[in-house]
């Protein structure tokens, strides 16, 4: 009884089965269910032990060695037939077992109520004594986190993959934050108003984005975002202009640093937005984090993809793969199996850069954290594409 699965058990008396309500009935009064247990358990053993002495004096009179004899050949039934192969199975077969007795305890405590109740008496009375707590032991113990989080772990067997998936990726949400997922500065397409004004036209005509931000020059002089969709009917219109573009802007949504993914969330329901701008202590643009990006990291990629660049990522036949240098480091990690360090850069470009403290050229190799990695195209100030080498296991 003790061993059952009280979630599971609650579950079933909530379906209406009346074994699992009246098992749950009798754990939410624990001391008297021990109490009727006990005390059949314990009447059980010593008569049997009064019994065996009593036969071996009519048999063989008061011989010590008749009474020893017996006292070990009793000793041993109770041990194998009434306290070790019993609580063996019922350890192992606590849920099914427990439906059971729940129908034979009841009526059993109902009998011998007024015997276990003044059993109880004394034994609340020494528990008191004792500054013990003699409230209901029925009530199962609050989870923490991480408690629950084992839980679900270990129930990988019994929800299908895809759900044990996302409720794993649930409980990582406050232990990241959104520099973790967001887009990074160098990565977010941008509208500039400073182009000349056919080129913004075609931009908004051919964007794979539905907003953008607008600008000048840089997303140091933001201005707001763009909800393309609401210009896609009024941008072969001629009079279409940056004055009525401006009109449409929306105002930017920012979000300091280090903020973790699960708050802003809670954020971005509470003030109605779907995209923010993470900035740091000094108000610089960091990156770009949108709804999808934080439903992404707990459902898995779902949103369609620019042309030309794959979002999945695989070791090849020859046990390398070409990656991004804007890919997130916790993307390679968790689609090559590799553990690049996240305390640092979020990035594979990032993590380059910091181990060099200068600009790479293409067809530098180097090891970061044990991973051969080599540098395939670098721009800028930037490495373009890289391609990472499968480590070879201890």
């Amino acid at each position: 009884m003790m061993a059952a699965n009280r979630f599971r058990l609650r579950h079933m008396a909530q379906a209406g089965h009346h074994g699992a309500q009246r098992a749950l009935d009798l754990l939410n009064q624990t001391d008297k269910m021990l109490g009727v247990i006990l005390l059949g358990n314990n009447l059980v053993n010593t008569a049997a032990a009064t019994l065996v002495s009593v036969i071996a004096i009519e048999l063989f009179g008061e011989e010590k060695w008749a009474l020893g004899a017996g006292t070990l050949i009793v000793t041993f039934a109770i041990l194998v037939f009434s306290e070790i192969t019993p609580k063996i199975i019922g350890a192992n077969h606590a849920d099914r077992l427990a439906l059971f007795f729940g129908y034979v305890l009841t009526p059993l405590l109902r009998l011998f109520y007024p015997a276990v109740w003044f059993i109880n008496l004394f034994a609340g009375t020494l528990l008191r004594l004792l500054g013990l707590s003699t409230k209901n032991g029925g009530q199962t113990a609050p989870l923490t986190p991480e408690e629950l989080r084992s839980l679900v772990l270990e129930s990988s067997h019994a929800i299908p993959k895809k759900h044990h998936a996302i409720l794993s990726s649930l409980f990582e949400l406050n232990n990241i934050t959104v520099e973790d997922v967001m887009t990074p500065r160098r990565s977010i397409e941008i509208l500039d108003l400073e182009l000349p004004w056919e080129e913004v036209r075609d931009q908004l005509a051919t964007s794979h984005h539905s907003r953008l931000p607008t600008c000048h020059e840089s997303l140091d002089q933001l201005i707001g975002v763009l909800p393309v969709r609401r210009l896609l009917a009024s941008i072969g219109d001629p009079e279409f202009d940056d004055a009525t573009l401006l009109t449409q802007l929306q105002p930017p949504y920012y979000i300091p640093a280090g903020t973790p993914v699960f708050s802003q969330l809670a954020f971005f329901q509470e003030n109605r937005q779907r995209i923010g701008f993470v900035v740091d202590e000094y108000g610089e643009i960091l990156g770009l984090l949108t709804l999808e990006d934080i439903i992404e990291e707990f459902v898995g990629e779902f949103t369609t993809s620019l042309p030309g660049l794959g979002q999945s990522l695989s070791w090849s036949d020859e046990g390398d793969a070409i990656v991004e240098g804007s890919r997130l480091l916790r993307d390679i990690n968790r689609m090559l199996g590799l553990e690049f360090p996240l305390d640092g850069p979020k990035t594979l470009n990032g993590l380059i850069l910091e181990h060099f403290q200068d600009i790479p050229e293409s067809g530098l190799s180097l090891k970061l954290s044990g991973v051969p990695v080599e540098v395939l195209q670098t721009r800028d100030r930037s490495v373009i594409t890289a391609r990472i080498h499968r480590p070879e296991s201890d």
